[in-house]
Formats: C-alpha cells, structure tokens, sequence
C-alpha cells in the first residue's frame, strides 16, 4: 500500500499539469499488482516514481505509454533492479537557480557558494546564467532560465562568486558521457526545454569545473566549507535533497549548518523542513519553501519554474 501511494501522491501533486505520461505512468504503476510487488522486493528509498521512470529511460525503455512501460519493466527488471539499487534520484535543474537568485543577489558579495547534495554542480554557477522573470531579464548568459515571479522585485543582478564547491555521495561528471545521460534520463518526457538547458548548463560547467567532493551532508560538511576562501560570504545551499534523508540526519545537518559562518539557503518540501506559520500554498501542486538562516521567504516549484514570495 506505501508503494501505491507514493505514486499516487507523485501523479496528483507532482506530475499533474507538468508531465502527463509520468502522471499516467504513475497511476497505472498504482494499481498493478505485479509492479508494486516487483518494487515492494527493494528498500523503501528505491520506491520514488522519478527513480524509475529514470532508470527505464536510462535502460532504453518506454515511458510514454502505460502498457508498453509495464512489458518491458517486467520483461527486464534484472536490469531494472539492479539499476535501481545503485543510481539515485541526482535531477540536477539549473532552473532552480531561478528561485535562489533573488536570495544570493542580496547577500553580502562576492559569495563563496557550497551546495549539498550537488550532483553535477550545475546549480553553482547562478552568476553565468541569464534569467527571465515575466519580462524582467537578468543576465547575459547562457541558459536563460524561465521563473514566474509572484509578490517580488526581481533582482537587478547576478551574484558575484569567487569559489564553488559541492558536496555528493556520488558527484556527477559532465564530462563523462554516462553521467550526463543519467541525468537526461531523469528529465520528463516532454520536457524538451530542460534537455537544452541541461546540455548548455553542462558547457558552462564543463569549462571551469568547480570542485565536487564525495562526502556526507553531516560528516564531511564543516571540512568542505573550511576551505571556502577568505573574504567571501559562505552559502550553504540545497534543493529538494534533504527528503532523501533520514529525519534524525535532517536535524544534525541543521545543527552543523547553523554553526558554520555565513549563510544558510535551503529549498525543501514543508513536511522535509517544517516552518510554523506559513501562508497557504498557491494551489495543490508540490511546492518547496525557499528559506535563509532558518527564515522561510517563499513558495517555490521544483524545477525553478515559479515563485511566490511571502508579503
């Protein structure tokens, strides 16, 4: 019943007016028996839809029609499992530097800028991208991320960053090919937009690499943010990461965090980083609550593509 569910909740709040095959991938995976007790054999963190619909992908699957999904699944799920079993949900949307723009604008420049749970590292170079917010441009680089504005004064600039570092259990490569097309594969069906973003976010890391660390969101995160240079304001910053964590590693990585210098950016599902009194969401879909130092400041979508701010 928990792996239903959990497909159930995808379709409704995350596909849902965003992807429509994912969200009739997911419901047709909520009522059959066979696929629920295929994936009911692995560890509950390897129920996410995104995961497998991913690895499906990533295999040479089909993903957009219900039928044709469930023949090859069941017809490969040797491969399927054991894809499953080693790769994560890494989604790694430059669109979300959309959201943490207005944040790192304001902040005491230049920054020195360390992302937890960072994939690739795309989300590090919110200073090389332009963006769009209605018909407020920012920027003069490539991609150009799109970003509904609600209640906010977009900012006049880009940040100014001096140092970029990320901290993974398994930091992405943009310069291998099998990386990438991981994270292609966890890209939706229609989403065509992302695909370009992806590979013009890829070129811009590519050409100065900022340094990826294998580490621990807990063990391994004051060592990393000790190396930040002098001189620039810390950031600590992450996006939908923290649910892939254990509650009781959620609070010891927000007791670290708080005692680093600097600051604090997390963009996190409210049921992942609870806040008391925030205002009603802006319709059913997922949405995540942009915060600084412990201050929820919005709502935001989870690929950048919208925010509202607080009043």
């Amino acid at each position: 019943m928990a792996v239903s569910a959990g497909f159930v909740e995808f379709a409704r709040r995350e596909a849902r007016g965003v992807s429509p095959a994912y969200e009739r991938l997911a419901l047709a995976v909520s009522r059959d028996e066979d696929l629920l007790a295929l994936l009911g054999t692995l560890p509950p963190a390897k129920w996410q839809p995104n995961l497998l619909f991913g690895v499906v992908r990533f295999l040479g699957g089909p993903v957009d029609e219900p039928d044709a999904f469930r023949d090859y699944t069941i017809a490969n799920w040797p491969a399927v499992e054991a894809q499953l079993r080693v790769r994560a949900t890494q989604t790694n949307e430059a669109g979300r530097c959309a959201v943490l723009l207005p944040v790192l604008a304001a902040l005491p420049q230049p920054l020195a800028l360390l992302e937890v749970g960072a994939s690739a590292g795309l989300c590090l170079y919110p200073d090389r991208y332009a963006y769009r917010y209605g018909d407020h441009l920012v920027g003069t680089g490539e991609p150009v991320l799109e970003c509904a504005a609600t209640g906010l004064t977009p900012p006049d600039g880009v940040p100014e960053v001096v140092w970029r570092a990320g901290l993974d259990l398994n930091p992405l490569d943009v310069t291998d090919a099998a990386d990438v097309a991981w994270l292609d594969a966890l890209i939706w069906p229609e989403h065509t937009h992302r695909r370009a973003r992806l590979r013009a976010a890829a070129a811009v890391a590519a050409a100065e690499p900022p340094l990826l660390v294998r580490g621990d969101l807990v063990d391994d995160l004051a060592a990393l943010a000790a190396r930040a240079p002098a001189g620039a304001t810390l950031v600590v910053f992450h996006t939908s990461v923290l649910y892939l964590v254990p509650a009781p590693r959620r609070r010891a990585f927000a007791s670290v965090v708080r005692d680093l210098p600097g600051h604090w950016i997390a963009n996190e599902a409210p049921e992942v980083l609870p806040y008391e009194g925030l205002p009603e969401q802006p319709g059913e879909a997922l949405h995540n609550v942009l915060a600084l130092d412990g201050r929820p400041l919005a709502w935001t979508r989870g690929h950048g593509q919208a925010i509202t701010w607080f009043g």
